[in-house]
């Protein structure tokens, strides 16, 4: 008969799940990993993983929620120690390309996979949302203090496609070291300059 599990257990057992499935899900593609493969990693039964998540579209949708929650958390906490809306715009592109560094396979499985049916997993698309909403935030500081003019939300879009191009150029070795933060500066300037009221 299998033990009664805590709460602590199962937190702790799906924890650990998702650390192993996040760096095999990086390092080979979801596809080519198997549920006995991540039993194996962990050391249990073949069929212990089931009693913690559906499939592997579960354990990936819980490990994408789970980096978009940190994600938007690290650039809302740089976002809110910052003074000024220029020094909190800096503050969140610096805190954007630190975490994709710290967290390469976070970062991978975030915006490198889709999930067909995303709509699935509440979780996800909740916390695709924030992750969003902190993309939008410091623009509309921008705004808000007259540095900047324009939608909030196309702004931010625009921002985030020029960050993540960088990022990812350098994460797959087509930039040297340290290139995707320098080159986000630059960007984020002459995007800026562009955006600024007209006098």
């Amino acid at each position: 008969m299998p033990r009664v599990l805590s709460e602590a257990d199962v937190a702790d057992f799906r924890e650990r799940l998702c650390e192993a499935a996040e760096r095999l899900f990086a390092e080979r593609g979801p596809d080519a990993v198997t549920m006995r493969q991540l039993a194996a990693e962990l050391g249990v039964s073949p069929m212990t993983p089931y009693r913690y998540f559906k499939d592997k579209e579960d354990i990936l949708a819980a490990i994408r929620a789970n980096g978009f929650n940190r994600f938007a958390e690290a650039l809302e906490e740089a976002r809110d120690k910052a003074r000024g809306a220029r020094a909190r715009g800096a503050a969140v592109g610096q805190a954007y390309v630190d975490f994709a560094f710290e967290h390469p396979h976070t970062y991978k499985l975030m915006f490198d996979l889709n999930q067909p049916h995303e709509a699935d997993y509440p979780e996800l698309v909740q916390a695709g949302r924030r992750a969003n909403a902190t993309m939008t935030a410091w623009v509309q500081d921008q705004i808000d203090e007259g540095v900047m003019e324009g939608d909030p939300e196309q702004i931010g879009l625009m921002f985030w496609s020029a960050i993540h191009g960088v990022v990812v150029l350098e994460l797959a070795g087509k930039l040297p070291r340290g290139a995707a933060s320098q080159l986000h500066h630059q960007l984020a300037h002459t995007l800026g300059k562009g955006l600024r009221p007209e006098a």
